[in-house]
């Protein structure tokens, strides 16, 4: 007898998911590449990412010659001419080649999903929340036993209980014949009710150089650099809060799309920004309750030697004692003398809550996002 193969929705969602496996695959060999291209940051939308994967061929029918007259197909027309009789418009550009096009394939990713690749690929430590007992949320737990309910919550376990005193109780029970049958009376429903838990949550401070020296290449390597920090953050903690400081010689804090599009013309004062982000500190999360974490990016120039130890002696008096780390990462750029990286490992070489790195191009990125995330803070 002939087997027949028979195809079921399950099978095409079997071997579909099967696809997606070899994709994401595909994604996790080639991370540090679509890191460094920033691709998946112009990408994010609504907490997913469309990620190209090109060279993959789509799995398609192709048709083959029909030797036989007659048949479908056939009919008036010759080979070429639209199929539904109407003519082309517009003209064809380049000239005609041999070769195939290269296939795109997009698939979506979670942040979730993106965070775990990134934390398999740089073998990223998991962080140690502090503060952890200072925040406390409200959540609905399945804690209360009540007599009435739907039958989805039934406790089936004190429903038994509840049979089971009713018929000793009564001499109804039977031990060589244990059979145990409730009745409307025993049964027992789960309720909710709500339970005070503790949780961990952090903010997020990006502070960028938004000075004439500061490039849309630099600051398209701030944005990717960002995306990949945010990733990982959410996914170590329950609830993460963003803020925005831009600073050129004065600082003001902005919405996230302003951060990335505003370009100055005047100096730059990098005691501005830390001064803002102090007072947002010190205002609205106490150190004693949240995780901080400032990240600044700049070009390295600053006004004067004497704002650059103002900077100084405001990380190590006031920031670093109060952060989970302080993350410093400079963009480098042909207008920028890169001086405040070394006045910082001059001064604060020593202090592990401090994390300096260099990011002269977008190859550096992947390094960067590891040297800033590798410590587990």
């Amino acid at each position: 007898m002939k087997e027949t193969r028979l195809f079921s929705m399950s099978g095409i969602k079997r071997d579909h998911g099967r696809f997606q496996d070899i994709v994401r695959g595909k994604i996790r060999e080639n991370l540090k590449e679509y890191i460094s291209q920033g691709e998946m940051v112009a990408r994010k939308a609504g907490g997913t990412v469309s990620v190209p994967i090109p060279q993959i061929d789509i799995p398609r029918f192709v048709f083959g010659s029909n030797q036989k007259s007659g048949g479908v197909g056939q009919g008036e027309g010759e080979v070429g001419d639209p199929v539904d009789g109407q003519p082309q418009e517009g003209e064809g550009q380049g000239e005609a080649g041999n070769n195939p096009g290269e296939h795109e394939l997009e698939i979506e990713l979670t942040m979730e999903e993106l965070a775990k690749m990134l934390g398999e690929e740089l073998a990223l430590p998991n962080i140690e929340p502090k503060g952890s007992k200072e925040i406390k949320v409200n959540a609905n737990k399945y804690k209360n036993i009540h007599r009435i309910g739907p039958n989805s919550l039934r406790h089936y376990k004190r429903t038994y209980r509840e049979a089971l005193k009713r018929q000793i109780a009564s001499g109804l029970y039977d031990p060589n014949n244990p059979v145990i049958i409730p009745i409307k009376d025993d049964f027992r429903f789960r309720g909710w009710a709500d339970d005070v838990i503790p949780q961990t949550n952090a903010v997020v401070i990006h502070m960028m150089d938004v000075s004439g020296s500061m490039g849309d290449e630099q600051k398209e390597i701030v944005r990717t650099q960002a995306f990949w920090i945010d990733a990982w953050l959410r996914s170590q903690y329950k609830g993460v809060i963003t803020r925005y400081i831009i600073h050129d010689a004065t600082a003001k804090e902005v919405d996230e799309d302003t951060f990335y599009r505003t370009r100055e013309s005047g100096g730059t004062l990098i005691s501005s920004a830390y001064k803002l982000m102090q007072t947002i500190v010190e205002k609205d999360y106490p150190s004693a309750e949240w995780n901080i974490y400032p990240f600044h990016f700049s070009d390295g120039d600053n006004w004067s030697n004497e704002d650059t130890l103002m900077c100084i002696n405001l990380l190590k008096e006031k920031v670093l004692p109060n952060v989970n780390q302080f993350s410093y990462g400079q963009v480098e750029s042909r207008y920028g003398s890169g001086q405040f990286f070394k006045d910082i490992l001059q001064h604060l070489s020593d202090n592990e809550r401090m994390v300096a790195v260099r990011i002269p191009d977008k190859n550096a990125i992947y390094d960067a996002i590891k040297a800033f995330l590798g410590n587990g803070r």
